[in-house]
């Protein structure tokens, strides 16, 4: 027992060991010292959203700060329940902590994040597949190819590196199976491992992609009953073990979870319908489960050709768990369609939380894990097909399958010779699948007839990395041949700069449309008005984006003093002060001549009862901004017809805000703030309420006098889910203790 226990860990470690050498040659060039030879990730959402954002992160928590509130974007949002910031993801605390011993954030901090990502994905996949098929004599082949799959099959390598937040949510999904597994070994289910999946759940949601943990909430508790079914544990067990794994997981999220709720039901997406969120794979997209790169940019479908057939071989020979994985693939292949499919219709009415998400395409997500399940039990099963007659028939239509995609590369190459420049990449794409596919054949002649020899199990596994790594290595449409140092500067640029050295005024925004762009506000400490978090609070982008380019309203109720522009002259008096480019071309720095501060007195106000009437107020080319105030509310005090008074601006932080108020008479304060949940204000110590303006602005009443008025960010749906978090992590590590020391 002994030495058979040796021999299982010496293959666990080498294939561990194939593992990290798979890991190494797919990253190559973002690893290499050799400046000529590297690759980065391209710009886009990577650098406009996760590295802003990230930049952010390092730098609140670097100073011992919680970044509940971040200013730098959007005109302001709620930091902390943006979910794609992922504020409390742990792996995220790493990376900082890694990159405050190391010289500080960099680009390449969140590229050594996306990478250590992929290979924790494949090594946990791996430990999943080990456990599910442990009494087969190919267990290991069998886990370290569905490994393999997962991890540089279509859809880990296509846009998850570039959406951060998809693959690391992604990542967590074989530790769950794996706490779900365990815990479903006996009739008596095993609620520490019932604690485990719940860890590994709560770590997707923290990772910052909702509709991505959604996907795996779901298929860890069809998992959860499907593997009590089978135990026969009786329903009121697995009613008790999914209440605790649904109350433990969302306890260790809370933190994130409240707030991120209380944001969606202020923000635009929560009045998207159906037309908006049932785009989904068009059918073409099935073909390419054989022909990736042929109908886009990205194959989230394709899992490679030797996939293919073992997963033909998991249904064929009916292997434990295989009918179970075969349907998760089949209903995930339906929802991916999104509205192209009747399925969608349905399900958009009877699932809980389908409606909330955009991109049904990332069921993708489900498709490519059951494949790689369904491939590795195929693999584990080939050993106990009961005679060659099985093996001989699977070879059969193999043959019959590979025959067919000889057939149509030959018929694409008459089209080629025709027509190269038409023809020619799906020509070469046919060809590749073609020889893929015969190589296989070949190769699985000799391994259904000797599956245990070393030799062949190595080439399997060599043929399987060769084909996806070669299709997926180096995506044009995910990295750029140059340096990470050459992407993001993370410096402000000199036309930055310009704004950065402004000392002499209070508080105020930039309109970053053009030369700032994207979330680089949070990386430069620059606030903008404009953003490209895909959560927006609804009232204040209706001002921003009342007139997408152009637009003086938003400039003023938002306190904007520089605007990014490609023209040389605005709507509003201003003065090109600077001049740069971006990838668009020629950008001008202009500074408004007269930009309204961050905080201003009124003393008239018009009263609407809705942000569309307040928006439709401001359109009117007669209305003057400058004269009266737009409340949603009559204020409690009488306004005189004029007056006159001082606001000074004594701090800002972005949790903090103090002013220093003069008045002669009763007074509104207008204040280019989001109005939102969680803001209090204190005017000379005590409490007074924050009205709406403008339709998602911040106004307070403030009587004749002399005042203090402080404003602190400290929402109460935080302090909920973070003692609700705090009392779960608890018990967690008291668990794990306990689990430790009675071992």
């Amino acid at each position: 027992m002994t030495r058979l226990h040796s021999l299982t860990r010496h293959k666990d470690l080498l294939a561990i060991a194939a593992l990290v050498l798979l890991w190494l040659l797919f990253f190559w060039r973002l690893f290499t010292p050799i400046a000529s030879d590297q690759a980065s990730l391209t710009q886009g959402d990577f650098s406009g959203q996760f590295v802003a954002f990230g930049a952010y992160q390092y730098e609140r928590l670097t100073l011992g700060e919680i970044p509940l509130w971040n200013p730098y974007n959007n005109g302001g949002l709620p930091f902390i329940a943006d979910t794609q910031a992922a504020v409390f993801y742990p792996p995220r605390w790493a990376t900082i902590a890694l990159s405050a011993l190391t010289g500080g954030w960099t680009y390449n901090s969140l590229q050594m994040e996306m990478t250590a990502h992929v290979l924790l994905y494949t090594l946990l996949m791996y430990a999943f597949l080990r456990r599910l098929t442990r009494r087969s004599e190919l267990s290991h082949l069998a886990a370290l190819a569905a490994s393999a799959i997962v991890g540089y099959g279509g859809y880990t390598t296509g846009y998850p590196p570039l959406q951060l937040a998809v693959l690391e949510a992604a990542t967590w999904l074989p530790l769950t199976l794996i706490g779900i597994l365990e815990a479903t070994r006996r009739r008596a289910l095993d609620f520490r491992f019932i604690a485990l999946a719940s860890l590994a759940l709560g770590l997707s949601w923290l990772a910052g992609h909702p509709q991505t943990s959604w996907f795996i909430t779901y298929l860890a508790a069809a998992y959860l009953a499907y593997c009590c079914y089978r135990r026969r544990t009786g329903w009121m067990s697995f009613i008790r073990a999914f209440i605790f794994f649904g109350l433990v997981a969302f306890g260790l999220t809370a933190v994130t979870i409240i707030p991120g709720i209380e944001y969606l039901l202020h923000t635009s997406r929560e009045g998207l319908g159906f037309a908006t969120k049932g785009n989904g794979f068009p059918y073409r997209d099935i073909i390419q489960f054989v022909y990736p790169g042929t109908v886009s940019q990205w194959s989230p479908l394709y899992v490679g050709a030797p996939a293919l057939f073992f997963v033909a071989a998991a249904i064929f020979c009916r292997a434990r768990q295989s009918r179970f994985w075969l349907l998760v693939a089949a209903l995930a292949i339906l929802l991916s369609l999104g509205e192209n499919s009747a399925f969608y219709h349905a399900s958009y009415q009877l699932v809980p939380g389908l409606r909330f998400f955009r991109g049904q395409e990332r069921a993708a997500l489900l498709v490519a894990n059951s494949l790689a399940v369904l491939a590795g039990l195929g693999i584990a099963g080939i050993a106990d097909w009961p005679n060659q007659v099985h093996r001989g028939r699977a070879l059969n239509y193999w043959f019959r399958f590979t025959a067919l995609l000889v057939v149509i590369a030959l018929g694409l190459l008459f089209a080629w010779l025709d027509d190269a420049a038409r023809w020619g990449k799906l020509f070469d794409v046919a060809a590749r699948s073609a020889i893929v596919a015969g190589a296989s054949y070949a190769l699985l002649r000799l391994f259904l007839r000797a599956p245990r020899r070393p030799s062949l199990q190595l080439a399997l596994i060599a043929l399987i990395a060769f084909e996806l790594i070669s299709v997926n290595i180096d995506q044009p449409a995910n990295y750029d041949s140059l340096p990470y140092s050459e992407q993001v500067p993370m410096a402000p640029p000199p036309l930055i700069q310009t704004v950065l050295d402004d000392e002499d005024s209070g508080p105020f925004r930039v309109d970053g449309f053009r030369g700032l762009r994207d979330n680089f506000g949070s990386l430069y400490a620059v606030m903008d008005m404009r953003g490209i978090s895909p959560l927006f609070l609804k009232g204040p982008q209706a001002i921003i984006y009342r007139d997408y380019v152009n637009n003086p309203l938003a400039w003023e109720l938002f306190a904007v003093k520089y605007v990014f522009s490609g023209s040389s002259s605005l709507s509003l008096p201003s003065a090109v002060i600077d001049r740069g480019r971006d990838q668009d071309g020629e950008v001008y720095l202009h500074r408004l001549e007269d930009p309204r501060p961050f905080a201003l007195l009124y003393y008239e106000a018009d009263i609407v009862d809705s942000d569309e009437w307040a928006l439709e107020l401001m359109a009117d080319p007669r209305y003057n901004e400058r004269e009266k105030i737009v409340l949603h509310q009559p204020p409690t005090l009488k306004l005189p017809a004029a007056a006159e008074g001082t606001v000074q601006v004594k701090s800002f932080a972005p949790e903090a805000i103090t002013l220093d108020i003069e008045t002669a008479e009763n007074a509104i304060l207008s204040l280019s703030l989001p109005h939102y949940p969680g803001w209090q204000a204190r005017l000379n110590g005590k409490a007074a309420e924050i009205m709406r303006a403008y339709g998602g602005l911040s106004a307070i009443e403030i009587p004749a006098g002399q005042h203090i008025l402080s404003l602190v960010f400290a929402p109460l749906s935080y302090a909920i889910g973070a003692l609700i978090s705090l009392a779960a992590w608890l018990a967690l590590a008291l668990l794990a203790l306990a689990t430790i020391w009675r071992s």
